[in-house]
């Protein structure tokens, strides 16, 4: 069970704030289940979990976690993932927000970015499935390494690339 004041990720919503753990008295709520109410870190709003629940939670990764999985970017191998129908597509990102993992995150950012890179060299665009994706992944993502790292979510892209910078220096 979380504490009062603990950083989570929850579901696909991203960081929140466990604000507070109480019993709910609302209209058509069990009043004996106690609930986590959640303060998302960046939107804003409240989020009634029940504690007892098949939702994704986890405590965010540490900062130390952070720095690691920042150092292993450069050594993440691309894999473009193309087809000609959207489901597949859709189905192929889809997996990578059901682990919950900041690594898969990781790959998906890196493997759009990369496909990307090839529609430009090739005069096209890239498809908007594949921008919504990395769009959530990098919020998602971000999200919760501004939280492990103490920094505004806005610095961190331009915070991994100078770190990125001074592996490759260092190396």
């Amino acid at each position: 069970m979380f504490q009062e004041g603990d950083l989570i990720i929850y579901g696909n919503d991203g960081v929140c704030r466990v604000e507070e753990i109480c019993k709910l008295n609302m209209s058509g709520i069990d009043d004996n289940r106690l609930y986590y109410v959640l303060k998302p870190l960046y939107v804003e709003g409240k989020i009634y979990a029940p504690t007892e629940t098949n939702a994704f939670m986890r405590k965010i990764i540490s900062y130390e976690f952070a720095q690691q999985l920042i150092e292993q970017i450069p050594s993440i191998e691309v894999e473009v993932f193309n087809s000609n129908r959207m489901q597949e597509i859709n189905d192929h990102y889809r997996s990578s927000f059901k682990t919950h993992d900041c690594e898969d995150l990781m790959k998906l950012i890196k493997n759009v970015y990369v496909k990307k890179g090839i529609a430009e060299n090739n005069k096209k665009k890239l498809g908007k499935i594949d921008e919504n994706y990395m769009k959530k992944a990098e919020d998602l993502l971000y999200g919760e390494f501004a939280a492990a790292l103490k920094i505004p979510k806005e610095n961190v892209k331009n915070y991994i690339e100078k770190r990125i910078e001074e592996l490759e220096y260092i190396v």
